[in-house]
């Protein structure tokens, strides 16, 4: 299994023990079953609700469209896994021994950039919610903020103490470099996605970009 594999992931977690055996569960159970074996564009609901052994009918009434109903899985998975996955993925890069919070970035991008084209079509969709739906922005922000930003700004404080990052304060860091890097990431993979470019380049620009604006005096 992928380890950035998002539909491979909630479909492990999907097969341990749960008490919820309704029928919405069952129908987002065996949909993410479907996304993660045949791909999201080559499922339809009609075979989602044959394997689910209920009509197509009902899921557009407990879900109204695809697009929704893999929103809902996802939501539902990442608000559990949110901690632990924001705990792997800040391990993972300072196991690399990154020396400078410039290395840290560019880790950082690199690792969500494999994430993001493993999980392309579910990053556009989720964009899209999050940009028209203010449901979804309420319920997923705040577990973002909490263990992704909470873990940033804490990084943040320690290379701002080693004076390699500006002495202002430690959240408008973390906000620049959210906008920046997400701004970076919607640009490629929504907004312009067939435009390829050297990949290393533009990770390296973007660093550029954001070390610029935060990097300290010393």
């Amino acid at each position: 299994m992928s380890k950035y594999n998002l539909l491979e992931a909630i479909m492990e977690q999907s097969k341990s023990p749960k008490k919820q055996t309704n029928k919405r569960q069952k129908i987002m159970e065996t949909a993410i079953t479907l996304f993660a074996e045949k791909g999201y564009s080559n499922t339809p609901t009609s075979e989602i609700a044959k394997a689910a052994g209920v009509a197509e009918g009902t899921i557009f009434r407990h879900f109204s469209t695809k697009d929704n109903l893999l929103i809902n899985v996802i939501v539902s998975f990442l608000k559990e896994s949110i901690p632990l996955m924001a705990e792997e993925l800040f391990e993972d890069i300072i196991s690399r021994n990154v020396l400078s919070f410039e290395d840290f970035l560019r880790e950082l991008i690199k690792n969500r950039m494999e994430f993001i084209k493993e999980n392309k079509e579910i990053f556009q969709i989720i964009i899209k919610e999050l940009l028209y739906n203010e449901d979804i922005r309420k319920e997923m922000i705040p577990y973002f903020v909490e263990n992704v930003g909470s873990r940033l700004m804490h990084l943040i404080q320690s290379y701002q103490e080693r004076g390699e990052l500006i002495d202002i304060p430690s959240k408008d860091i973390q906000k620049m470099i959210f906008v920046s890097i997400g701004g970076f990431f919607v640009t490629k993979f929504v907004l312009m996605p067939n435009d390829e470019g050297d990949e290393e380049a533009e990770i390296g620009n973007i660093v550029g970009f954001i070390m610029d604006g935060i990097r300290g005096n010393n």
